[in-house]
């Protein structure tokens, strides 16, 4: 009798550890890649219905400590407004290249740094690519952009000469690198996405016009381009937290906010009157690939008085509207990167 007493209590004690070890590992809200927060299963809808892919979402992925980490030294002083071509800008790239390879993204090219053919004088491109996991949509490439360059010195303002570029464009550079760290820790991207940094832009749209060219030149598949322009304030009195340029010409707006769950994504009525749809860098992509290819921005002509101004900076920057927005933008990313079809189609 004792023999069996001592065998049950064996057994139940190897039962208790194991439910105890299963508890743990379901309460742990850190899991194993290290990211913030409760998780939030967001169902991936495609053409086809609801499938079971989920974009594991965690409340607060990003923050604004993580914005401020990066918009504090991007548009600091020490780089000099990021000018094409000169010693600031090329502190902006080696930033943006040590953050890309510490969050695995690879270099889509051989290295990160691609110098630009219609630039008089030495300027680049950062490129990335975080290869899909889906061995049938991997070949099928997403472009996620925002430009990173800005004015560099300027005529003097209250003594002031460096045009920091808060928020043109190091705040879309921000959310691009944190869409990067989101995809790059999770790897949960079906398609393969290129995260591509302009140089140029300010000069005319140089930077994606080389890149669009040269990607056009390889034939690859390209989906969609999705890209990112002076986010760092909110709008004012409108029902939702975006604009998308070209709003009418593609069902863009309608898959995101399908993706989202919410009105995130809304139709700006000046963006049509000034036709931005050609004034960023989605516009290189239209031109030669002719697929869907957007600007999502917060500019909204009333918010933000220091366009091309030596006081953009970031004390004029909102870092929770800015986080907010690139947690906004990781169901719609990866709902777009996953879904079974290419379900965005111009009008």
């Amino acid at each position: 009798m004792r023999i069996y007493l001592k065998i049950l209590l064996v057994l139940l004690l190897i039962s208790c550890g194991s439910k105890k070890i299963q508890t743990e590992t379901t309460l742990n809200p850190e899991g194993p890649d290290g990211l913030k927060g409760r998780m939030v299963a967001n169902e991936s809808k495609s053409s086809q219905g609801t499938s079971k892919d989920k974009a594991i979402v965690k409340e607060g992925f990003s923050t604004p400590e993580d914005i401020a980490g990066l918009m504090d030294y991007l548009a600091s002083d020490e780089l000099q407004g990021r000018g094409s071509g000169t010693e600031g800008i090329e502190l902006a790239a080696n930033f943006i290249e040590k953050h890309l390879r510490s969050i695995g993204v690879d270099p889509y090219f051989e290295v990160y740094k691609d110098t630009l053919e219609n630039f008089d004088g030495t300027a680049f491109n950062v490129v990335g690519v975080l290869e899909g996991n889906d061995p049938n949509l991997k070949d099928e490439y997403i472009v996620l952009g925002a430009h990173y360059d800005h004015l560099g010195i300027i005529k003097p303002e209250n003594g002031d000469d460096i045009a920091n570029g808060a928020n043109d464009n190091a705040s879309g550079t921000s959310t691009l690198l944190e869409l990067a760290r989101y995809f790059g820790t999770t790897k949960s991207n079906k398609r393969s996405l290129i995260f591509a940094f302009f140089s140029a832009e300010e000069k005319g749209l140089l930077g994606s016009r080389h890149l669009a060219k040269k990607l056009k030149e390889e034939g690859i598949d390209i989906y969609a381009m999705l890209n990112y322009e002076m986010v760092g304030v909110p709008m004012v009195g409108k029902d939702h937290l975006v604009y998308l340029t070209g709003y009418e010409l593609s069902n863009l707006a309608e898959i995101s906010n399908g993706y989202a769950g919410e009105k995130v994504v809304g139709f700006l009525p000046k963006a049509k009157e000034f036709n931005l749809f050609k004034r960023s860098d989605n516009y290189a992509f239209h031109q030669e690939f002719n697929v869907p290819s957007q600007t999502y921005s917060t500019f909204d002509f009333t918010n933000f008085p220091y366009y091309h101004k030596v006081d953009d900076e970031t004390t004029e920057m909102d870092y929770e509207h800015m986080a907010h927005i690139v947690n906004k933008m990781i169901p719609i990313v990866f709902g777009i990167t996953n879904s079974a079809e290419k379900e965005i189609k111009y009008n």
